[in-house]
């Protein structure tokens, strides 16, 4: 799937997603990489980004990329997501590259590095693991 067809995908099946506020950036074999505009809700005291935030960006960038290599598969669900974070995130924009390890019939299995826009230094490093229904 692309881009565009994973939005239009998630605006029929999955609305709730979408208020997270993530947008696709680049969609290629095996890669995607999605961007979070952060909010004052994503802060936590001291002005750095949530640990919940950089989970669910984790897990939503590995979600749209399943999607993209496997098709529209509502089902598909995390099964695994373990999360280190490296260091503190500016208060900026967000940027999640996730690389599929193994896509197999029944498991995805791969990681999610995020690193605040402007700085390459990685912020968090997750492995994610999904399942995926019979066909």
């Amino acid at each position: 799937m692309t881009g565009p067809e994973i939005d239009a995908f998630l605006d029929e099946h999955f609305p709730q997603a979408r208020s997270f506020g993530a947008r696709i950036e680049a969609v290629e074999p095996g890669k995607l990489r999605l961007r979070l505009p952060v909010a004052d809700d994503d802060l936590r005291p001291g002005g750095t980004v949530s640990g919940p935030t950089l989970m669910t960006l984790a897990d939503t960038a590995f979600y749209f990329l399943v999607l993209s290599m496997i098709g529209p598969v509502e089902l598909a669900v995390t099964t695994h997501l373990s999360i280190d974070f490296l260091r503190r995130p500016r208060p900026s924009d967000l940027l999640a590259d996730a690389e599929m390890l193994k896509l197999g019939q029944r498991l995805a299995v791969g990681r999610v590095v995020m690193h605040s826009e402007g700085d390459d230094a990685p912020v968090a490093h997750a492995t994610v693991t999904y399942s995926i229904p019979p066909r």
